[in-house]
């Protein structure tokens, strides 16, 4: 039972060595949804489908990156990959709300939606039609895309 923690000094070294490998696969799927679109509006919509895919797709990866509970003052190699999430997302926002502040709000709320909806659905939340994955996908476009519309200018 103690082959996992070979390599690592402890349950948690061994936990935040899987949520850096969840925030880089997480962050690699997201960066090609982004590439994938030229309207900042589309590429918020594309990030918040590819955030609520992973979720699904890997269920226990996601839930060790974001739920574990990690120190990150003890693991600042995870604080960091949290920080890339605002380097990429940033000059999107950007795009819409040029004002720093207002950039950085619409991108916190297109991250919760997408997280809010990651966790109802892997909680079974939502009610039986709306808990399926493109259900939740398809709900994540549109809140992102609702939430860029409303920062237009």
């Amino acid at each position: 039972m103690s082959a996992p923690y070979k390599h690592f000094a402890d349950r948690e070294a061994l936990l935040a060595s899987l949520a850096l490998k969840g925030h880089q696969e997480q962050r690699r799927r997201y960066r090609t949804a982004l590439a994938a679109h030229t309207a900042p509006a589309e590429q918020l919509a594309a990030f918040a489908v590819a955030y609520v895919r992973f979720a699904a797709e890997e269920r226990a990866l996601f839930g060790i990156t974001f739920l574990a509970g990690l120190d990150k003052s003890r693991h600042p190699e995870l604080a960091q990959a949290g920080r890339a999430l605002h380097d990429d997302l940033m000059p999107v926002t950007s795009e819409i709300a040029p004002e720093p502040d207002e950039a950085f709000e619409l991108l916190v709320q297109v991250a919760a939606a997408a997280h809010g909806l990651a966790l109802f659905q892997q909680q079974d939340m939502l009610p039986v039609p709306w808990n399926t994955c493109s259900s939740v996908e398809e709900q994540a476009a549109r809140a992102a895309r609702a939430l860029a519309g409303r920062h237009a200018h």
